[in-house]
């Protein structure tokens, strides 16, 4: 009677994952798969979350996707099953942030619907002003969000109602959005400013002017930096939906 075979599998030729890792397994272990201490997946949110903190820390030109994979740990390969690059990371970031931003009850008058949501959007941005300095483009509307968009359709409806055609109606929401960011941006940049340089600039004053040749500058002096500071939006946010409404609603429509 012959032997009994042995029953023991023949080897075989090391598993994908084993080769790639350029690693052999262990007898008795699963083969590893190249990561130590980190997890093999990231979600969404955590990265969106990294984002955030590297932004907060060194500012939105910082953002690389290179730079946000070693915040995550994971490799950009990772990354990229999330996002597509770092434009549609920032649209992510974006609009998660307008998800979180409660929309407002709206009043009765569209005039009133428009201050009221320009109010809201800037007062969102404002605390965030990279997010204003990332959407200066126009070609970002189209990739906002549900949230976001419906700031937007708000604010055109409420043009149009009050008497605007829609070309009239992307006009003043340009128009405003445009000041809004522009509003945002410099007091951003002024706090940034005082935060790395100190009180330096106050040693430029306007008093210093030649008074025969700028006597208005001249007698305004030092209370440039303090009018500076006075937030006028809401006053000139009246002043330009007024103003925009009623030379649109003037015009052969």
């Amino acid at each position: 009677m012959p032997a009994p075979r042995d029953r023991q599998r023949p080897p075989t030729a090391p598993s994908d994952q084993t080769a790639s890792s350029g690693r052999a397994a262990s007898p008795g272990r699963p083969a590893s798969s190249g990561r130590t201490g980190r997890p093999p997946t990231t979600s969404r949110a955590e990265i969106l979350a990294a984002a955030r903190r590297l932004i907060d820390r060194d500012g939105w030109e910082a953002l690389t996707i290179r730079r946000l994979a070693a915040e995550t740990g994971v490799g950009a390969t990772t990354l990229y099953h999330h996002v597509r690059d770092k434009d549609d990371l920032i649209v992510q970031l974006v609009n998660e942030h307008v998800d979180q931003v409660a929309r407002p009850e709206l009043p009765a008058g569209p005039r009133d619907r428009i201050i009221v949501a320009w109010t809201t959007i800037h007062d969102a941005l404002a605390g965030w002003p990279w997010g204003a300095e990332v959407l200066t483009a126009d070609g970002f509307l189209a990739r906002l969000g549900d949230s976001a968009l419906w700031f937007v359709e708000t604010i055109v409806a409420g043009a149009v109602d009050h008497g605007c055609t829609r070309l009239q109606a992307v006009d003043l929401f340009r128009s405003i959005w445009y000041y809004t960011v522009g509003e945002i941006l410099v007091r951003a940049h002024t706090v940034r400013r005082k935060d790395d340089i100190g009180d330096a600039d106050s040693e430029f004053s306007l008093r210093a002017l030649d008074a025969s040749r700028y006597p208005h500058l001249a007698a305004i002096g030092d209370q440039w930096p303090a009018r500076a500071s006075l937030d006028l939006y809401p006053q000139v946010l009246h002043i330009l939906v007024d103003g925009l409404l009623a030379n649109a609603t003037k015009k052969p429509r």
